[in-house]
């Protein structure tokens, strides 16, 4: 019976566990810190998503057996000069509070004509301690005037993908993992798990 390998993400954000879960179907059994109540908190004192993404995968594989993969990401808006970039998850003054950070945007953008932007994701696989490689994922495309869907998470209401014309959160789950930066940082990832990396 094929055993999966394990890959322990370096986060407690269900929204982001269950998404990079979907995008990895069973090829990995998929576990996050949250399985693991002795793992501290890592402080993301970083001032690039690189950085960010470091700390928490070395921290976490520093006290754990096996692959640990952490992430950081965000949205980049060309006429905010790149905000909310690292800060994106308290954008609005409060951590982790979706609607705060999406009003926020708004008004930040009311009345500006220059709508494009990005979402970058980095993410770095770590072993004992030590990082064994880092990956990004962008996908470009534009903000919108007004929230629109009901899926997806962060700013997915206010995000156009290029090549659309549906935000994020009304494209819904499957077609999000075919298109978002997270799923094109994954997919390297794989591809270095499956291909590169030494067996171990």
């Amino acid at each position: 019976m094929h055993v999966p390998p394990r890959l322990i993400l370096a986060t407690r954000n269900a929204h982001k566990t269950a998404e990079i879960r979907a995008m990895l179907g069973d090829r990995f059994e998929v576990l996050d810190v949250t399985a693991f109540p002795e793992c501290p908190h890592i402080e993301e004192t970083g001032t690039t998503f690189l950085e960010n993404a470091r700390l928490k995968a070395l921290g976490i594989s520093a006290r754990l057996d096996g692959w640990v993969l952490a992430d950081d990401s965000g949205l980049e808006v060309d006429a905010l000069d790149g905000a909310p970039g690292v800060g994106s998850s308290s954008y609005g003054g409060e951590e982790g509070n979706d609607v705060l950070n999406n009003l926020c945007l708004l008004v930040e953008m009311a009345g500006n004509p220059k709508r494009r932007a990005r979402f970058r994701c980095t993410m770095v696989l770590a072993r004992d301690g030590r990082e064994q490689a880092h990956f990004t994922g962008v996908v470009e495309g534009r903000i919108i005037h007004e929230a629109r869907g009901a899926h997806g998470f962060g700013y997915d209401p206010l995000f156009i993908p290029e090549g659309c014309d549906k935000t994020f959160a009304e494209l819904g789950e499957d077609v999000k993992n075919t298109l978002s930066h997270r799923s094109r940082a994954l997919a390297k990832v794989v591809g270095f798990l499956t291909n590169d990396c030494p067996a171990k």
